[in-house]
């Protein structure tokens, strides 16, 4: 059974147990229309509480029903018909009430919630406005302003948080279900409250509504539905409670036949599958109870942060005392900014640092789980760092290296054990992108590649399999994007012009852009390593500006001029003179068209990268690129959208 009810005087206890997550599946939707129907019916109760059995409340929508067509009893009258109980209900709040979680929450006339639990209306993330009210009941409850925000964004709220905000009328510590029983009684002995439908809503004027609109349509970089959300909310501060309900059903039902929201729902059950790939469901992950990261530079304090974060002690070794000086400090200084931006309190970002175990040694890492290699991007460099591993680590600890481009198979050459190797590729800044590539060699073990997939999720991270090439799925994609990029310069396309066409796509920053902040000597250094093995490497138009000094940000000129402390971009006239006789100007070129060219060179290497079984899956493709490289997650992207495309011109 979904719904349970027992007793506890003349308090009833509905206790809703729909593993995994009480997902408002169609049983559990019925479960509570006829706990409704049956308890107002009893004399002998006078108030009921709502709780949930397992690790959370009902924490939204059931993801099976996605796409299907719904089936009554549907939420919206669930809602309803709680709102309208002849005894008061009392939704006792733990884990997470998301989504429609929170709108049957809301349609109790108290909440009360654990200091642990989160409350929210995620829907916006899945292309979707809430449909049950959510637009509707929560100005009502918390005001226009607190709204706007949670339903927006989508982002949840803690409990002390929503109480501050008027969401939940109690936070208790201890035993849940007694302090909801007790908070019953209690709230037996007062008048009770206006229903939340019943009670007033003040809406701000025009002005404050149109400075609204303007900060979610920067904000949402043409994502949709949380400006759909916003005309929801506004209708919800300016119209009667039924007409509101019926704008916002409206709209839920338009935006949920969207190809944003069938974009959206496809990136999601990716990241679902992500962390536990069904061919390594017989493969036992080793523990990993403590870390190490050889290297404190950008990338090796990242990655040491990102261990930090997930609890585990961490060694951080260096070449010389100075190097571990600079590695530290490079490690403080992001817990710092963790702190500054309100992520850390200075005591958390204290214990951080204190637990890190640093030195040039190798031989501190004698009883090391797992070893991170993070040095500079050099075979010769990374294969020595190798052998000292080899030599110092235990037989069975896993062995990683961070390479971006290198083969792991010429890395780990000559590894004692090398089924203990695995490449695991974070992006920067490590310890907060939440891609990562994990590549296994030939001699990995299934269980080594499994550790690899239980440290992603420990780390929190989206995992993603990629064969062995130059660049592996993400920097393999990037690069010919960006040769495209550059392939549009040469035909006459201002730089300028290309990077608004990508902005206006849904990206934050244009190739150009993009490349200016992160350094155009990186590129660069490894096109010069390969042309020195003896490689064929074409020219690159960037490579020019480099040669000219222009290496992006950190000197004030790469592709665009940057004044001093200033990074906004400016056209070049020195670039146009650099690169004038690599040009040959074509026809003029829409936004759409630019955007139409690099996206589909981004497919066409996507579909290379399946074909050669580089990635398992055209969804990984989607999440490396989303999450690695800041394709528009409501495009869901460039494989699914190049599929949606391809079906839409068939029909």
């Amino acid at each position: 059974m979904a719904v349970n009810i027992d007793r506890d005087g003349d308090i009833a206890i509905v206790t809703v147990d729909n593993p995994p997550v009480n997902a408002l599946g169609q049983a559990l939707r019925q479960g509570l229309w006829d706990a409704v129907e049956g308890l107002d019916a009893d004399a002998s109760v006078r108030a009921v509480v709502l709780i949930c059995a397992g690790r959370t409340f009902i924490a939204g929508a059931d993801v099976t029903e996605f796409g299907k067509p719904p089936m009554p009893p549907h939420l919206p009258d669930l809602v309803g018909r709680l709102e309208q109980t002849a005894k008061p209900w009392v939704a006792a709040i733990h884990g997470s009430a998301l989504g429609g979680g929170f709108e049957v929450a809301m349609g109790c006339r108290f909440r009360v919630a654990l200091d642990s639990a989160l409350v929210g209306l995620p829907e916006v993330t899945l292309g979707i406005v809430p449909g049950a009210s959510g637009t509707v009941r929560t100005p009502r409850l918390a005001g226009v302003e607190a709204a706007v925000d949670l339903v927006t964004t989508g982002k949840p709220v803690k409990a002390a948080k929503a109480l501050a905000l008027g969401l939940v009328d109690k936070v208790v510590t201890g035993e849940l279900r007694a302090e909801a029983v007790t908070f019953a009684h209690d709230a037996l002995t007062r008048t009770l409250p206006q229903p939340i439908s019943a009670r007033p809503v003040t809406s701000p004027d025009p002005a404050w509504w149109d400075a609204q609109r303007q900060a979610i349509a920067k904000r949402a970089k043409g994502e949709v539905a949380p400006l759909r959300a916003l005309d929801c909310l506004r209708m919800a501060a300016e119209k009667p409670f039924a007409e509101a309900m019926a704008f916002e059903r409206a709209t839920f039902l338009d935006l949920r036949a969207s190809d944003q929201a069938a974009a959206l729902r496809h990136i999601f059950f990716a990241e679902r599958a992500a962390p536990r790939p069904a061919h390594l469901a017989d493969a036992k992950p080793r523990g990993v109870r403590s870390a190490a990261v050889i290297g404190g530079g950008t990338m090796g304090a990242g990655i040491a942060a990102a261990l930090r974060d997930a609890g585990l002690p961490v060694t951080l070794i260096e070449r010389d005392a100075e190097a571990v000086k600079r590695g530290l400090l490079n490690l403080r200084n992001i817990f710092d900014a963790a702190v500054k931006r309100g992520k850390l309190t200075e005591a958390e970002a204290q214990a951080r640092v204190k637990d890190v175990c640093a030195g040039s040694d190798y031989s501190l890492l004698a009883e090391t789980d797992l070893v991170i290699e993070a040095v500079f991007e050099d075979l010769a460099v990374k294969r020595a760092v190798f052998a000292r591993l080899g030599q110092t680590c235990r037989p069975d600890a896993i062995l990683a290296t961070n390479t971006s481009y290198l083969d792991p198979r010429l890395i780990a050459e000559g590894l004692p054990n090398p089924d203990r190797f695995i490449g695991l590729h974070f992006f920067s800044p490590a310890n907060v992108m939440k891609l990562l590539e994990i590549v296994p060699t030939p001699a990995t073990s299934p269980a080594t590649l499994a550790t690899g997939f239980a440290l992603a999720r420990s780390l929190g991270k989206i995992p993603v399999q990629s064969g062995i090439c130059d660049g592996f799925i993400g920097n393999r994609i990037l690069t010919r994007y960006r040769a495209e990029a550059e392939m549009l310069v040469r035909q006459g396309t201002p730089i300028a012009a290309i990077d608004a066409a990508m902005r206006g796509y849904g990206f934050a920053m244009g190739p150009f852009e993009a490349q200016d902040l992160g350094g155009l000597d990186i590129a660069y250094l490894q096109r010069e390593a390969a042309r020195s093995a003896g490689q064929d490497v074409p020219e690159a138009l960037c490579d020019i500006l480099v040669r000219a000094g222009r290496k992006g940000q950190k000197t004030g000129a790469g592709w665009y001029d940057y004044a001093p402390g200033d990074r906004e971009p400016t056209p070049s006239e020195t670039v146009v003179a650099l690169l004038a006789n690599r040009l040959t100007p074509g026809p003029s070129l829409s936004a759409e068209d630019i955007a139409g060219r690099l996206t589909a060179a981004m497919v066409a290497e996507g579909k290379a990268i399946l074909a050669e079984g580089i990635a398992l899956r055209a969804s990984d493709i989607d999440l490396v690129e989303v999450h690695g490289y800041g394709y528009p997650r409501w495009r869901g992207g460039p494989m699914f959208e190049a599929e949606r495309m391809a079906s839409q011109r068939s029909v």
